[in-house]
């Protein structure tokens, strides 16, 4: 399967308007945002667990990286509510679940095959600080390598917001809602620029929570089955 594989174009997703799709294990579903590959993907994906759902025992050869958006997510390092941060690398092994059921952005086989960096950050208790250059924007860093730069962007009523595109960007609102060239992106809708110039967003009357993840893009490929 190839969805939204042409990492050079511009896509622009919003959640209301996905279908849920069923996935090989029994009440757990997802959006699907982009994708190359069948079962074994490279792909970013909002999946919903139905209480007391579980994904067998895995381990991720690629890498996983997540954000909870609703519930609890469940594994054997712990529970993970609402705001938690996640990043598997790749060779790491888990048993995902949810008791009470609970909603994810997640993104696979996206990770440096070298990185084995665990990061566990429940975002609701760490602060921001304000970005440099940007009035109006705080910022809550998450992980930043030669490859990437993941960030949790809080953006003031009204601001216009410039947004770094070199490597191509990714933006996934969690809460309030931005315009980006005429078009409203609300709570858990995602938009994907390719690497070009900056560009500029405005928050929208209650502000915005986005989470960001920019200069990957150049990196994109498809997983390797074996």
């Amino acid at each position: 399967m190839e969805l939204n594989a042409d990492f050079t174009k511009r896509v622009a997703l919003h959640a209301a308007d996905l279908p849920w799709r069923p996935s090989p294990m029994t009440g757990v579903e997802r959006r699907m945002l982009d994708r190359i590959g069948d079962e074994v993907a490279r792909a970013t994906s909002i999946v919903r667990y139905a209480p007391g759902s579980h994904f067998s025992p895995h381990t991720h050869t690629g890498g996983e990286e997540f954000i909870v958006i609703e519930g609890v997510f469940q594994d054997e390092h712990g529970d993970f509510p609402a705001g938690s941060y996640i990043r598997n690398p790749p060779t790491s092994r888990h048993t995902p679940g949810s008791a009470a059921g609970c909603t994810i952005m997640v993104k696979l086989w996206q990770f440096d095959p070298a990185d084995r960096t665990h990061i566990r950050i429940d975002m609701n208790k760490i602060g921001s600080i304000p970005a440099a250059d940007r009035a109006g924007v705080t910022v809550t860093p998450l992980f930043k390598d030669a490859r990437e730069d993941v960030r949790l962007e809080r953006w003031e009523a009204g601001t216009a917001v410039t947004l770094d595109r070199a490597g191509g960007a990714e933006l996934f609102v969690l809460e309030g809602a931005f315009v980006e060239a005429g078009e409203t992106f609300a709570r858990h809708d995602w938009l994907r620029l390719p690497d070009g110039v900056p560009v500029t967003v405005e928050a929208g009357p209650e502000g915005a929570t986005v989470w960001v993840k920019s200069g990957h893009l150049r990196y994109a490929a498809a997983p390797d089955s074996n």
